[in-house]
């Protein structure tokens, strides 16, 4: 049997769950929140052990390469990390209704990458699945001067977009679906950066039908990285930039930073460039793992993602 990719293993009810705390919240406050959370998180964690494997991989892995957790992770460390996640997974549904406290949020980089939007100058974000993207999304709604369109590599865009209407009417958040970046779609993603607008693409997860991937070392091992925020930048001949989100100070601390005023590819040194963009990228990334270790969110076997690649292209 070969291994899923991570996009196949589909919607679990581990979300609709934290759907449903979410009125918990709403009707009763945070810490009846958490004394309903902890039978689900205890109950996903008990019941998914791909999901409690991938999670003490990764805790074990950021533990040798950092030192940031402290001791030698164990099962315990394990549940805190979706106990973390679920946390996170209700403060992304208030940000996307509004409700979710801005002063607790500190910035790093926004003044400099604020003033490159005011130059109507457009580009490519690449994120990671860390911490609470959702809330620079929506303090750049609130502030208007940013528009965000943000890609996904499933099939659920539709119903993404249906919940956060639900959340936020007036919200102008939309999910973009792209399975296959092709030409077409190089073609719109385009027009946005040229209209000063922002694309934003995941750099920690390999799409389902990605041509080209790149291995470069994370966290002391090889791993694939997908390349296409690097393409793209390079195709539109634009900045490129890292967001990442962590838990810090009893809120988050959202980081900006430029990665690339140019990406350039240049023939006969394409693959050197691109994983040298990815390489840069994975450093970035480490570098805020280990101010927040439990911050990560990819519960599925990572570092097996270069052999799934390989075998679904074959």
């Amino acid at each position: 049997m070969r291994a899923r990719h991570w996009a196949e293993m589909g919607e679990s009810t581990f979300v609709l769950g934290i759907w449903l705390l979410y009125w918990v919240h709403r009707l009763l406050g945070r810490w009846p929140f958490r004394l309903c959370l902890y039978p689900v998180v205890f109950v996903h964690w008990l019941s998914r052990p791909v999901v409690r494997d991938a999670s003490l991989q990764y805790l074990t892995r950021v533990q040798a390469a950092t030192g940031a957790i402290g001791h030698t992770p164990g099962r315990g460390d394990s549940l805190k990390h979706l106990v973390t996640f679920a946390e996170t997974m209700l403060d992304k549904l208030l940000a996307v209704s509004g409700r979710y406290r801005f002063e607790q949020v500190n910035t790093e980089g926004r003044e400099q990458f604020y003033e490159v939007v005011k130059q109507g100058k457009g580009g490519i974000i690449v994120t990671a699945h860390m911490g609470c993207l959702e809330l620079c999304r929506a303090m750049a709604e609130k502030r208007g001067e940013v528009k965000l369109h943000i890609l996904v590599h499933t099939r659920h865009a539709e119903q993404f977009n249906r919940l956060l209407k639900r959340l936020n009417p007036d919200s102008m958040f939309q999910l973009v679906e792209v399975t296959d970046m092709g030409p077409g779609t190089a073609v719109a993603l385009e027009k946005y950066v040229a209209a000063g607008e922002f694309v934003v693409i995941a750099g920690d997860r390999v799409p389902v039908n990605a041509s080209q991937t790149v291995d470069v070392e994370f966290l002391g091992h090889p791993a694939a990285f997908p390349v296409g925020p690097y393409v793209l930048a390079s195709l539109f001949k634009c900045p490129l930039y890292l967001l990442g989100c962590i838990h810090e100070n009893g809120g988050y601390t959202i980081h900006f930073e430029c990665l690339a005023e140019k990406v350039e590819l240049p023939r006969g040194k394409r693959v050197p460039a691109l994983t040298e963009h990815a390489r840069r990228y994975a450093g970035q990334v480490t570098a805020l793992l280990k101010r927040s270790p439990f911050d990560w969110f990819n519960f599925f076997p990572f570092w097996d993602q270069a052999n799934v690649s390989a075998r679904n292209q074959e």
